[in-house]
């Protein structure tokens, strides 16, 4: 079946009155649903921009890209309140973005400007706002999960009714925090909820050559919690399990474990040449599966936008992009003079 078929039987499934509409269409009103696009595609431009920003070399260091992977961030901020917290990866700028941050600040830290996140200091691999409940990412791998761990015992020990919210790749599965973090939040019940964007790569290993468990979600069972694995390119998909998975945190039921399985485009990084994929592998996640593309149609056939409404959102994406590149490049650099202050929390 087509996608204009599949999108006739939604439209007639909606004219019957049948409720079959995907879980995101159920629980969220247009407005939120058109948010969370808006925020898809904002991920996805910032990072096309950033690339372009690197190959002019206007951003120096290396980048970790995630495009493609978009539905990850943001289903599962979909699920989060503002004052909830995340834990994010050296992949981590579609995380940032899903948590509220503005991209001309983040153009801005990869430029190493004094308006960036962290003052410049930081770069691609190290955003942070705490006021947003972003705690930061981490170049370490599996480097955030014991952090995020930290954070629920915290919240749990205050009772503020905060969810810590851990992404982590494929590869972190395998490392010995990932194990003893996940214990540790089983035994103390802390509300904390383990992701794991499972997009087939450590690096350039495969999840078959370094994973002997089929699923990373099934390790959950090791730790008497849930696990679940879900596709990872499928918006609504991803914000009913973290929903799921949240509300059991929020009461007092303990973690859980996502797996989200999605997919990169780039390479590991910048500097990574790709040999150990094959076209074929990587053009069929980007006209298949492209998350970005399976949401425009979902509200094109549930009646949330039509084609002019997707290129309005487009548009202001667009300008927002452009606008923040601006700031970046006009905004002072840091005093050689501040070399050591900023990089350690200071007292007022």
């Amino acid at each position: 079946m087509g996608r204009e078929d599949k999108a006739m039987v939604k439209k007639a499934e909606a004219a019957t009155g049948a409720d079959n509409r995907p879980f995101l269409f159920r629980r969220h009103d247009a407005g939120t649903i058109r948010e969370a696009y808006r925020k898809m595609l904002l991920i996805r431009a910032f990072e096309e921009g950033a690339e372009n920003a690197y190959m002019r070399g206007l951003v120096h260091g290396t980048m970790h890209l995630s495009i493609g992977q978009e539905a990850s961030a943001v289903g599962v901020g979909l699920a989060l309140r503002d004052d909830d917290q995340i834990t994010s990866t050296h992949r981590g700028h579609g995380h940032s973005i899903a948590k509220g941050a503005e991209v001309k600040r983040m153009f801005a830290e990869f430029f190493g400007k004094e308006t960036g996140y962290c003052r410049g200091r930081g770069g691609s691999m190290h955003i942070a706002d705490v006021s947003k409940g972003n705690l930061g990412a981490n170049g370490i791998v599996g480097g955030g999960i014991p952090i995020a761990v930290g954070a629920a015992l915290s919240a749990r020990r205050l009772g503020n009714g905060k969810v810590v919210v851990c992404f982590f790749g494929d590869g972190a599965n395998n490392e010995g925090a990932f194990h003893e973090a996940l214990n540790m939040a089983a035994i103390w019940k802390l509300p904390v909820v383990f992701v794991c964007e499972n997009n087939g790569y450590g690096m350039s290993t495969s999840q078959a050559r370094a994973t002997a468990s089929a699923t990373i979600a099934e390790r959950a069972g090791a730790y008497a919690m849930p696990g679940r694995t879900i596709d990872g390119n499928d918006l609504s998909a991803v914000a009913e399990a973290t929903e799921d998975a949240v509300s059991r945190a929020r009461n007092g039921e303990g973690p859980s474990l996502i797996e989200l399985k999605t997919y990169r485009w780039r390479g590991h990084s910048k500097s990574d040449r790709n040999r150990y994929r094959t076209k074929e592998e990587i053009d069929h996640w980007m006209t298949e599966n492209d998350p970005v593309k399976r949401i425009e149609a979902d509200l094109v056939a549930f009646g949330i936008l039509d084609e002019a409404g997707l290129d309005a959102v487009r548009a202001s994406v667009a300008e927002e992009i452009e606008a923040g590149i601006a700031f970046a490049k006009e905004s002072p650099s840091p005093d050689p003079a501040d070399l050591e202050r900023f990089v350690y929390t200071e007292g007022a």
